[in-house]
């Protein structure tokens, strides 16, 4: 995802973690052992959703062939 969303927005990232800087907001993707773990800032409900929703898209789209369950989000503490 680094990759692709480099073309398109700034990204930093390394083999263990990427930060994605959206307008609508920020996503932080770290690879972990056997999962992601994604998190997600915006400044307000409505653009966090719109991020939820771009996130998860292209996850889902990068991983069709795995088959993979849609993340479980949590909401922040």
């Amino acid at each position: 995802m680094a990759k692709h969303f480099g073309h398109k927005i700034p990204v930093t990232h390394d083999d263990r973690q990427a930060v994605l800087t959206f307008e609508i907001g920020q996503a932080r993707i770290e690879a972990r052992e056997a999962s992601l773990h994604l998190a997600l800032e915006a400044p307000d409900a409505a653009a966090l959703e719109r991020l939820r929703a771009v996130i998860e898209s292209h996850l889902m789209r990068f991983a069709h062939r795995e088959e993979p369950a849609p993340p479980a989000w949590t909401p922040p503490a």
